[in-house]
Parts: C-alpha cells; structure tokens; sequence
C-alpha cells in the first residue's frame, strides 16, 4: 500500500512540475522556478524546481531564494504566490510563511486507475459537453469560475446569466478567449460544460493531461444555478473524457468538505499527499 501511495505522488508531483510548461516559460533561482505565461491568462506561481525533492535539498530553500522569486513576481505585475506538495518539500512551508505569505492546506484526492464514474442525473433541458474551440459557449464557460470562485461555497448566490455575461465580454475583449482557442484545438486541455438549452453554461471544469495523468480542477456552478447536481454531472464528465482518452491517474484538490463528500460519492479517495497554496486564490 505504501509503494502504490508512493508511485501516486511521485506521478503528481511530476504533473505540477511539467504541465505549467505548456503554457509559461521557466525562470529558475536556484532551488526554486517561476512559471511565467506571456500570453492572457491566470498567472502561474513559484515552487520547487525539480520533479521529486528530497528533503535535504527542500531544506536548502532559504529566505534569499523565495525573495528573488517574490522580487521577480513584482516586477512581472503577479501575485508573490507559490504552489508545492507538502511531502516533497517539507521545509518550504515555514520558510514561505517566514516571509510573510499566508498558506493555505488543499489535500488530494484520486480515483482508483481504473475506476469509472457512472453519468450523474442533471437537470432537465441541460447537456453535459466538451467545448471546442468554436463553441459559442467557450467565452462564458471562461467566464464562470470568476463568479463561481468569488463566491465560494455551495449555496445558491445571487450572480447569474447578466453577470455571466458581462464577464464574458471582458474575457473576450483582453484577449483571453482567443489565446485558449488553440489550447482546446491542440488538446493540452479539455474544458467541459453544463449547458442550459438557450446555450449558458451552468457549470464548468476543465482537466490538461499529461502522460497519462490529469488533475480535474476549475470546476464551478454558476451561483444561481447551485444545488442541482451539476458540479458533480461536469465532474463525472471529466472523469469518463479523461479515461475514453487514456488518462490512468486522476485526481484533484478541494477546500472544503461539503464538496470532497461530492467527490468521495463519485468514487475519489484521498492521495495521502497536501497541495500547499501561497498567496493566490484558492482552487476549487
């Protein structure tokens, strides 16, 4: 059981260290990297800069390295924010919050290798789909987690089709829904939508793979359409895409319990392994 909990992280913690790489470039200072996007687009963090530290080498990370980071993270216009598994570098965590950064605990979870996720009941008149890269709904689908994620929880908020599209319209005046165009065309990463018949995304997630692994995240429900099963629908959607397309591993981070027993009724157990997160806003 050990060796299995072990092949798991190992298999994570390359897939935190790697996937950002499609989408940012990597400045390295010393023991630590910096993911830094050059296109639109949420801005990536700082952490280890190798694939499996060993504790020694975490131990090195001092004070001087997570302040050039943070000075370059200035410079670019970025939050200071940094991400890491707790079990890879167990002495960054006291060394980030010597600095002054708040950190913030999101354990995994994952699903057996080859356990399957039964279609979840959605509501009547909406269908579960992947996006492409056309899809009329792709710039509120984009949209959905700002709203989503600034009010978190599970209860039904007030933001609804008006806000979803004022957001929309933002996300495609910056230029953000352009740049994530042909990422869904190059299949580094698969968004999908619960979509209401006049054509607006209710819900959303999304999942990049990665040698046969992904972590599901993004996953969101419109405040106003919340308490209708479509977290989990999005989410069992994700899960069957990535398994049809060869993915083994699948996990995923949470924050709260009210939504890991959502994930654990879909079949996820815990990964034995913590996300910590420094500074930037908290995954879903």
């Amino acid at each position: 059981m050990r060796h299995v909990s072990e092949t798991l992280r190992a298999r994570i913690e390359r897939y935190y260290t790697t996937v950002p790489s499609l989408f940012a470039e990597v400045e390295e200072f010393g023991p630590l990297r910096l993911f830094v996007r050059k296109e639109p687009g949420a801005p990536y963090y700082g952490g280890p800069g190798h694939a499996q530290p060993t504790t020694g080498r975490a131990a090195a990370i001092g004070a001087a390295d997570i302040a050039r980071v943070r000075a370059r993270q200035r410079e670019l216009g970025v939050p200071q924010a940094f991400e890491w598994l707790a079990e890879s570098a167990p002495a960054l965590r006291t060394a980030i919050q010597d600095s002054g950064l708040p950190v913030l605990e999101r354990p995994l979870m994952a699903l057996g290798p080859h356990h399957r996720v039964d279609p979840q009941p959605g509501r009547d008149g909406v269908t579960v789909r992947a996006l492409t890269a056309d899809d009329p709904a792709l710039p509120a689908a984009l949209a959905l987690p700002r709203l989503a994620f600034a009010d978190e929880g599970t209860a039904v908020g007030a933001a609804g089709r008006a806000r979803l599209a004022a957001v929309a319209g933002e996300l495609l005046a910056d230029g953000t829904v352009e740049t994530v165009r042909p990422v869904l065309r190059a299949g580094h990463k698969v968004l999908v939508a619960a979509v209401a018949a006049d054509g607006t995304p209710l819900a959303v997630g999304h999942y990049h793979p990665m040698d046969g692994t992904t972590e599901i995240g993004g996953i969101g429900t419109l405040p106003a359409a919340r308490r209708q099963g479509l977290a989990a629908a999005v989410t069992a959607a994700l899960v069957a895409h990535a398994r049809d397309h060869g993915v083994n591993t699948v996990f995923l981070a949470y924050a709260q319990d009210t939504v890991a027993r959502i994930y654990s009724r879909l079949g996820f157990r815990p990964a034995d392994c913590t996300l910590l997160i420094a500074d930037q806003p908290a995954r879903s």
